[in-house]
């Protein structure tokens, strides 16, 4: 397995990004989507090793691309996309004007749907939308549902925000009901695996930490 150290000196994933005993790739399970994906991560968002979804997202879409900026104007691979009159770009974020694809469908007319995810938090998403003048313009896509988030060891800023990766997994549960794509209800259910054992991962470190504190108290 390839390693990259980032940041301090504990050997990390060079994929996943995590350290290389907690590494996440055997779990991960490509799946091959007719929409191209492409992941905006905010430079914060790339730092983090303990509870960053957005790598795990990327590397289970073939069809995906993961870019670390924040404002992405002059990116020319992701202005090439967006200029190619054969893609039909959409920004996920929610809005009054969005499109919900829970009940309005996406005509694709023989074109790739390309769906740009911003990798971030909400305070650093709206900076980076507003900073990529490239992004402004482009249609949004938002979607409605009851989920609630695995992600146990990390808060989320409202109850029906969701993970990145969970992100992606309802929209394209969604776009399979609209047709769009045609993956099978065992790929979609796998596709949060990583997520899931990353999350079970940190309980059970968290659990051991508080178990052994316990004990080192007690001694005393």
């Amino acid at each position: 397995m390839d390693t990259v150290t980032i940041n301090d000196a504990r050997p990390k994933c060079y994929k996943c990004y995590r350290p290389l005993t907690s590494c996440m790739c055997s779990y991960v399970k490509p799946i091959e989507t007719q929409t191209k994906f492409v992941i905006l991560m905010h430079p914060k968002e790339f730092k983090k090793t303990k509870n960053g979804t957005g790598h795990l997202t990327h590397l289970s879409l073939v069809n995906s691309e993961l870019y670390v900026d924040i404002d992405f104007s002059g990116h020319k691979a992701i202005n090439s996309l967006i200029d190619n009159n054969n893609n039909l770009c959409y920004v996920l974020y929610p809005g009054k004007n969005s499109i919900n694809i829970n009940t309005q469908k996406i005509d694709r007319s023989g074109k790739q749907i390309v769906i740009f995810i911003i990798d971030s938090t909400w305070p650093c998403s709206v900076k980076m939308l507003r900073l990529s003048r490239n992004l402004q313009n482009l249609p949004r896509l938002s979607f409605t549902h009851t989920k609630i988030s695995q992600f146990q060891i990390k808060e989320q800023p409202k109850e029906f925000c969701l993970s990145t990766i969970e992100s992606t997994q309802t929209i394209l549960e969604l776009l399979n009901d609209q047709g769009l794509e045609v993956l099978e209800e065992g790929a979609l259910k796998n596709f949060i695996d990583p997520f899931t054992s990353m999350v079970a991962y940190q309980i059970k470190c968290a659990t051991n930490n508080e178990s052994n504190t316990a004990r080192f108290i007690k001694r005393d």
